[in-house]
């Protein structure tokens, strides 16, 4: 009853059962956890701490309310707090992406970003369930002016959700395809920055600035501008976006191996 209000999110009801449930059991784990979750819902935060400590007490191994430990403290703005807190539950599910994702975004806050760059990335390598640390770490190296490790992340990010056969809107695509084509336009690629602003043109975020960029491509090609040797792609973009399928260089992965926060 109380996951069936949950659903509803209908969240007093469901912490009401969850309650009843406790007390025909005090040691119900799932109840605790859940519980935790209603009152996150309700944005009650002393009271998800207590829930989520109470199944800390039943059971130390529990990482779900580890987890939910971390993300309250992440909605009070705790930073140090919530580092412990997913460091405890990433411990106890080293190859859990959203653990890692959530260091990542939290090391990220407290400035630490080399240690930030190694969470999303051990994220991506044991499997990234929300097809989100490519991204978060195509944007720290954004932040820190790392353009070709930036293109690198943005054009893996691309290839997988093609490769996936997921029919899913992939919120950040026209993020990636944006800087794709502002990236290889520096470059002076003009196939790889025309087929990234084409693809621009798909989105209504990037729209306009794909068809400005198909523009000003059209007129260096007219002006004979020459396409540049010197600055080739990170690697090959997914074979349906490329215009052409000239082999281009790769570069090597990023060393982020080895991570334990």
């Amino acid at each position: 009853l109380g996951n069936y209000y949950s659903l509803r999110s209908q969240h007093e009801k469901a912490a009401l059962y969850f309650q009843r449930a406790l007390k025909l059991n005090p040691r119900y784990l799932g109840a605790w956890t859940l519980m935790g979750h209603e009152y996150m819902e309700m944005k009650n935060t002393s009271a998800a701490i207590q829930a989520y400590r109470h199944a800390i007490e039943v059971n130390k191994r529990d990482y779900r309310a580890w987890y939910g430990l971390g993300q309250t403290y992440e909605i009070l703005k705790m930073p140090f707090y919530c580092l412990y807190y997913y460091r405890r539950a990433h411990q106890l599910r080293p190859n859990d992406s959203r653990m890692l994702v959530a260091l990542g975004e939290c090391y990220e806050k407290l400035n630490q970003l080399v240690e930030a760059k190694k969470c999303y990335w051990r994220a991506y390598a044991v499997g990234d369930v929300e097809k989100m640390a490519l991204v978060k770490l195509a944007k720290l190296h954004e932040q820190l002016t790392e353009s070709e490790q930036a293109a690198q992340c943005y054009i893996k990010y691309i290839q997988d959700i093609y490769s996936c056969g997921e029919i899913v809107e992939h919120l950040e695509e026209s993020t990636a395809f944006r800087y794709l084509a502002q990236y290889y336009f520096k470059c002076k690629l003009w196939d790889e920055a025309s087929a990234c602003a084409q693809k621009c043109c798909a989105f209504n975020d990037t729209r306009e600035e794909g068809k400005a960029l198909l523009r000003q491509i059209l007129q260096l090609r007219n002006q004979g501008e020459t396409p540049s040797t010197e600055m080739p792609a990170p690697f090959f973009l997914p074979a349906s976006l490329s215009a052409n399928n000239t082999p281009t260089r790769r570069v090597s992965p990023l060393n982020l191996s080895s991570v334990t926060p």
